[in-house]
């Protein structure tokens, strides 16, 4: 089965071999506390930095998921309340959960800005020309909820103080572990605050990153397969160009579909090519329309992304992730030709 779902996605084939290679040499038996382990995170924070080219004075921590960076930026990091302009699903998910932990009392004083880069529900992307316009117009915080895009397209790491994603999607790894990124000017807020009640409060955590250790037991068997993956790898500025590259030939190929059919059945969710996510597309139609064209698929031995939210029913969505292969992809377009 090929699999287009946008998350948990398509792992690397060498995961297995990784997984096996874990569990042979004992790296999943290893105390979090001791000298190999912290070795194996040192060199995974290390790849990291110069695959994902995060600036030397960024700091980075190895989580759960990026639903427990939500909780770390809300506890940690927001001092009065956080502001959260969302165009989908996942942001309004973000906002919703923040505002249980620090009530939205005053927006005006809103301390922390957050934006989901890449909103998987509708295929739309924040650019880095719109977030450096945030970051002029905003003075204090910025989180950036990078979950479908970290690790596939090239960031400027300076317009936010927060970045976090999980590693299904485009880290090619399995769901269960997130990276944290934070600037200088994070970690000084959360020193401000002072907050270190919670296991994730950053303050903690921190202190056990800076040692190359964990504040409790870690998917250690992630983390490895984490720092194997980033060995293989190609550099961001590598990896941008191709996930570039494939979003606007999937771009291309439904417009082109559309243009050639009187009545297309399919057409792009996004009509504004400025706002389409690079690594997840989302394609509309009708109810009857989706439903038949995901049952096809997956008695052609391919597997397309649901719809999520408002589009649960009305959209189909293809991961466009790296560890997917240039035949893979051809499988889905030969097989969508057809269908057509």
């Amino acid at each position: 089965m090929i699999t287009f779902y946008p998350g948990p996605s398509k792992v690397y084939p060498q995961v297995a071999e990784y997984a096996a290679e874990a569990i042979q040499q004992g790296i999943v038996s290893l105390n979090h506390r001791s000298a190999g382990f912290m070795d194996i995170v040192k060199e995974t924070v290390q790849l990291l930095h110069e695959k994902l080219d995060i600036p030397a004075d960024y700091h980075i921590a190895l989580v759960s998921s990026a639903t427990e960076c939500w909780e770390i930026v809300a506890q940690s990091l927001t001092a009065e309340t956080s502001l959260h302009p969302y165009s989908g699903a996942f942001g309004k998910k973000w906002a919703e959960y923040a505002y249980r932990i620090k009530p939205p009392t005053n927006l005006n004083e809103a301390d922390v800005l957050c934006i989901v880069q890449n909103e998987t529900s509708n295929g739309t992307q924040v650019t880095m020309e719109t977030l450096a316009q945030f970051r002029r117009d905003f003075s204090s915080l910025i989180a950036v909820d990078a979950v479908s895009s970290m690790a596939g397209i090239a960031f400027d790491w300076t317009l936010a103080d927060v970045w976090f994603a999980s590693v299904q999607k485009c880290f090619g790894l399995p769901a269960g572990l997130a990276v944290l990124v934070y600037s200088p000017a994070a970690l000084k807020r959360a020193e401000e605050i002072g907050e270190n009640n919670h296991y994730n409060s950053l303050l903690f955590i921190h202190e056990n990153f800076s040692k190359f250790q964990t504040p409790y037991t870690p998917n250690g068997l992630g983390i490895y397969m984490l720092m194997r993956v980033l060995q293989q790898v190609q550099p961001i500025a590598i990896v941008n160009t191709l996930t570039k590259k494939r979003a606007a030939d999937w771009y291309a190929f439904f417009e082109e579909a559309s243009l050639t059919l009187d009545s297309p059945a399919f057409k792009l969710l996004i009509n504004d090519p400025a706002t389409r996510s690079d690594t997840v597309i989302a394609v509309e139609g009708s109810e009857a329309a989706i439903k038949a064209i995901k049952a096809a698929a997956q008695q052609a031995g391919i597997t397309l992304g649901n719809g999520y939210g408002d589009w649960k029913n009305t959209t189909f969505r293809i991961a466009n992730f790296p560890a997917i292969s240039d035949e893979e992809i051809g499988t889905l377009k030969k097989f969508l030709e057809s269908y057509k």
